[in-house]
């Protein structure tokens, strides 16, 4: 039974209590004049409860945004008041719509949850008490991915082969790519959040946990430890898995931070601004123990403002499936420097976000010989600014950032036999996305592209992604859907099993997918 019906059981007892107290000696001229009260007084209840919900669903409409194509709640029926002659109308159930999804980060719009350093989505509440709260969610991912020509070769900034070989080790596979389970709540105290997530990547044998504790002291003031995005570009803030494709243009791929450990503060300012700054023990610690981080540690932070609407869709996601009647803005800068990024810390594998510093040629930069000959880093100083901007309407999208990063103040390691060939290396790019909805929370069509122009002096070569794909919302929600997308890329200086692109690769890549989170 709903609310409105319990609420009319209870007025309708009330009233009629002292009917039941004078019930042997009233006369017909006073039970006439009771029941008469009576009816009045359950008009007025039933006006004060219409009223109600449609504010109610007025409320759940400006939090949704129309999220999820679902309609806010209709008001209940109410059955009609019963005369002294009138026969009972029968009770008439509205069909509870499901709940609305979160706004950007949950209940305050537009602001970034800290206990959610993987995006969640609504999951299950297992439980809720005065001492705690325990939900549950889980993301999957199953892909097949095609890269083609099949049989390439590939040289570095020196000419040499790539790698040694000069093979580009190009894919064609089918895996269940990724999958999270994502544990979350409050404990003892509701402004005490933590949150956990079993995080594998089935298709590189990677599986982490990762999770933070947090505590929201103000709208403008959460504090929260543990494993998180560093801020130093947009899609480390949050948005994932809720972008055109399910993973990154070039560009993105190649000049993004990581995941890491440390302490960070966010929150969101009387004016609007939202901010999230970290200090973390590097820029990447996927894949790195605490035996390998040096005594340096990194500093990032991002700004991000919303002036129009307020809020940019369920974790600044990418795309407008909501379709916002009004223009919704975001506009944002980003800046992480680690003054002392190791090659310890920075593995000598291909592994995904064990490493994030590559060069223009797809060569790690601590990898031996990866300036030239006999010239292995063994530390140095990375820089990264980054400014985004983007709009929704009307089903439209449009979003590009631009990147600037500096790799400087090197160290050459004790087995180095020849002189740094360059002091600093300072590469640029940027991407810019746009999608519409030809049918709305239905069927999105979607365009990308994206330029990397690493430093020229130091010999590299410009290289570029151009993407067209197609999204097909068959639940009529955000949290599922199956994606086909096609990449020509030209030099791909990213290389990540994570992702789409292979370090080298000249040609075309064809992904086939299908997701779902809750």
């Amino acid at each position: 039974m709903g609310k409105t019906g319990k609420a009319l059981i209870w007025g309708g007892m009330l009233a009629v209590a002292p009917l039941l107290a004078d019930g042997q000696e009233a006369t017909p001229a006073s039970v006439e004049e009771r029941l008469r009260r009576l009816e009045e007084r359950q008009e007025l209840l039933e006006r004060q409860l219409r009223d109600k919900d449609a504010r109610i669903a007025e409320l759940e409409a400006e939090l949704g945004g129309g999220s999820d194509g679902q309609q806010a709640r209709a008001p209940a029926a109410v059955p009609a008041p019963a005369g002294p002659a009138a026969a009972p109308a029968p009770a008439v159930v509205a069909e509870a719509a499901p709940p609305a999804a979160p706004a950007e980060g949950g209940a305050r719009s537009g602001f970034i949850n800290p206990d959610t350093p993987l995006a969640a989505g609504r999951g299950f509440e297992v439980g809720r008490s005065d001492l705690g709260s325990l939900s549950i969610g889980a993301y999957a991912l199953v892909r097949a991915i095609e890269q083609l020509p099949a049989s390439q070769d590939a040289t570095d900034h020196l000419g040499r082969p790539l790698n040694g070989s000069g093979e580009v080790d190009t894919r064609q596979d089918i895996n269940l790519h990724r999958a999270m389970i994502n544990l979350r709540g409050f404990m003892f105290d509701e402004n005490f959040n933590y949150a956990l997530t079993v995080w594998t990547v089935n298709a590189t044998e990677t599986v982490r946990i990762v999770g933070s504790l947090g505590y929201t002291f103000t709208d403008f003031f959460t504090l929260a430890a543990g494993i998180s995005g560093t801020p130093g570009t947009r899609s480390l803030l949050g948005s994932h898995p809720f972008w055109l494709g399910h993973d990154r243009t070039l560009a993105d791929e190649y000049f993004r931070t990581g995941f890491s450990s440390g302490v960070w503060a966010t929150g969101q300012s009387k004016r609007g601004i939202n901010y999230k700054f970290m200090v973390s023990n590097n820029i990447s610690t996927l894949g790195v123990n605490a035996v390998e981080d040096t005594r340096d540690l990194a500093y990032s932070g991002t700004l991000w403002w919303m002036p129009t609407t307020g809020e940019y869709g369920p974790q600044g996601a990418y795309g407008d499936f909501e379709y916002h009647e009004e223009l919704a803005t975001r506009f944002g800068i980003s800046y992480a420097r680690s003054p002392r990024e190791d090659r310890t810390a920075q593995p000598d594998d291909n592994s995904p976000d064990s490493t994030q510093i590559r060069l223009g040629d797809s060569l790690l930069l601590f990898q031996r010989d990866a300036l030239g000959d006999g010239v292995t880093i063994q530390t140095a100083n990375f820089e990264l600014l980054a400014v985004d901007l983007g709009f929704k309407y009307r089903g439209f999208f449009l979003q590009t950032e631009a990147y600037y990063r500096t790799l400087n103040d090197f160290r050459l390691t004790s087995i180095s036999t020849a002189p740094l060939p360059t002091r600093s290396i300072r590469d640029k790019g940027f991407y810019v996305q746009s999608g519409f909805f030809p049918v709305p929370k239905r069927l999105e069509l979607y365009a990308s592209t994206s330029r990397i122009y690493p430093d020229g002096d130091a010999g590299f070569s410009d290289s570029r992604d151009v993407a067209v794909g197609a999204n097909w919302y068959w639940s009529g929600t955000r949290y599922q859907r199956m994606n086909l997308q096609y990449i020509d890329v030209k030099d791909s200086p990213a290389s990540s099993t994570f992702g789409y692109f292979t370090g080298g690769l000249d040609g075309q890549v064809i992904t086939l997918e299908a997701s779902v989170l809750f």
